[in-house]
């Protein structure tokens, strides 16, 4: 059975639903998943599990995100993108590189973050913007993100000045909104923002260098095999046959730390143990003096094993 990740090259105008779609068709598997949603106008790196790799994607979601952006100083929208109506104007001929600069300063290291109220999240258990499109006003909690690197590459005045458009790179934390980077930007230099293009070039260690247009991949399908695609994602435990083998029951094994990490294996970050062949075996969490299978990927065992489950 053809498990894995595929790392797909969005389209704009689709939907992450839409990509998984089209993938089950590709794959010819119904169970397909994605690790974080990219909205419809955005591009770039979606990753994409297939079968046994659908079990990875809890932890690729979690990863830090970089996105190439182009936000526009002077226009505001109701959903804070290029898809949504102009609600206010402002001109934006007398901002200097320095306040967009200082701006940006202001808006990198922990932050707190507003979503934007058309994003995904729930409110009473109905998605936040299906709520504004029924004409509520929607109000969402502000949230701690980290913006590890805002960088900016470009500023071109437009419209004789009346708007500016900003390229910038951004490095963040996973939960965090670009296109409330954009709103919060022009809303700091009085002019208002919003995003107008957005590319995502890297989710965890998954980069655009890997990625293929749907197009391409339906001609030859690109998958990368679920060992290579733990060793990249998590510390790494390399197993002696007779641990693979109580690994692969369910059993636990005696902790050890994994290479490349300082830190025991937890069942949010845990190690990924493969077995003197080379393949992944499971995902191990550290006990005290014990190292636990999280999950089992090994021939033979049925499936996945929760911790609570090993002994």
């Amino acid at each position: 059975m053809l498990s894995g990740l595929v790392i797909v090259d969005k389209p704009q105008g689709w939907t992450s639903h839409d990509v998984v779609g089209r993938m089950r068709r590709i794959a010819g598997t119904r169970k397909v998943g994605h690790a974080g949603t990219l909205d419809p106008m955005a591009t770039g790196v979606l990753v994409v599990g297939i079968n046994k790799a659908t079990r990875l994607l809890t932890y690729i979601v979690g990863t830090s995100k970089t996105y190439t952006a182009t936000i526009r100083l002077g226009e505001s929208t109701v959903t804070d993108d290029a898809e949504g109506e102009v609600v206010d104007t402002a001109s934006a001929a007398a901002v200097t590189e320095a306040d967009i600069r200082a701006g940006i300063a202001s808006l990198t290291g922990e932050i707190q973050q507003v979503p934007s109220s058309v994003s995904a999240i729930k409110v009473n258990g109905e998605r936040a913007y299906a709520r504004v499109r029924s004409g509520e006003d929607v109000k969402l909690a502000a949230r701690a993100v980290t913006i590890h690197r805002f960088e900016v590459h470009g500023i071109r005045p437009a419209r004789d000045g009346a708007v500016v458009d900003v390229d910038v790179t951004v490095e963040c934390s996973s939960g965090t909104y670009i296109r409330a980077l954009a709103r919060d930007l022009g809303s700091s230099l009085g002019v208002g923002g919003h995003l107008t293009a957005l590319r995502r070039t890297h989710v965890g260690p998954y980069s655009l260098d890997q990625a293929r247009t749907l197009e391409q991949l339906a001609d030859d399908l690109e998958v990368l095999d679920i060992s290579q695609a733990a060793r990249a994602l998590m510390p790494n435990r390399e197993l002696t046959a007779e641990e693979t083998t109580e690994i692969s029951f369910g059993r636990r094994i005696a902790a050890g730390a994994p290479a490349g990490s300082a830190e025991s294996a937890t069942a949010d970050r845990p190690a990924a143990a493969f077995a003197p062949d080379g393949s992944l075996v499971a995902l191990l969490a550290d006990s005290g003096s014990f190292a636990k299978p999280v999950l089992v990927f090994a021939p033979g065992t049925g499936g996945s094993t929760s911790s609570e489950q090993a002994r």
